[in-house]
């Protein structure tokens, strides 16, 4: 894989998802990260998954800042390379939010996209 190609599999995590990640991690004993994966459904054909964990798989690529991890698998990997995964607190509410430059169309619920 070049280097252009590699460049465009980053994901970049925001200051505000970095510390909110750690505050919800250092009230969970056990759990080391937050994992983010993309499934299949939706109403926009993919979805994110959010979860945290306790343990890393050997394909995991790990984004690591201030404190917080997050893990990513190979397969996910692929739909989410040059995305940006930030924490948004505003009168709409509290959610972390993934910009995707691979998505051409979301939905309203700001976990479906389609590529």
């Amino acid at each position: 894989m070049g280097a252009d190609a590699k460049t465009a599999m980053k994901v970049e995590m925001t200051d505000a998802a970095a510390k909110r990640i750690a505050r919800i991690l250092s009230g969970e004993p056990g759990k080391t990260a937050l994992r983010v994966s993309v499934e299949g459904g939706g109403c926009s054909g993919f979805s994110y998954k959010f979860d945290l964990v306790d343990n890393r798989n050997d394909d995991d690529v790990a984004i690591e800042k201030d404190g917080a991890t997050i893990l990513i698998d190979d397969l996910s990997l692929v739909y989410m390379g040059g995305s940006v995964i930030d924490f948004v607190d505003d009168l709409m509410g509290q959610s972390f939010q993934i910009r995707n430059p691979n998505a051409v169309a979301s939905c309203g619920c700001g976990t479906s996209f389609s590529i």
